[in-house]
């Protein structure tokens, strides 16, 4: 994530998402990294959207789903991100996503926990 911090949300799930895009788009063409980058791709976006999702919430059960299912997306982001940094010496870029990721699924929990 380049720059400061950003405290919208919405944008910062994008962020990430996208970021996840642009590191797949790097990664050396390999089977695990080809397998890996599409799943990671699908979990990363599901992070936003799902987010974006809860912001128009039809209720307060359907904004409280729509947040654990984000938060649950997040959580497998970082199992795939775990699994290219591994397989890519360490990639201090992977390492930085892998810690995004780690951070969105603690502020989506604790809105969990809020509401």
């Amino acid at each position: 994530m380049a720059g400061g911090k950003i405290y919208d949300l919405e944008e910062r799930t994008y962020l990430f998402a996208r970021d996840c895009r642009f590191k797949v788009k790097e990664l050396k063409r390999t089977i695990s990294n080809i397998e890996d980058g599409k799943q990671l791709v699908k979990s990363s976006g599901s992070v936003a959207a799902n987010y974006i999702e809860a912001n128009e919430k039809l209720g307060d059960k359907d904004f409280k789903f729509r947040l654990k299912i984000s938060r649950k997306e997040a959580k497998e982001s970082v199992l795939w991100l775990k699994l290219l940094r591994d397989l890519n010496s360490d990639d201090k870029e992977l390492v930085n996503l892998i810690n995004e990721a780690e951070q969105l699924r603690k502020i989506l929990s604790a809105i969990i926990n809020k509401s």
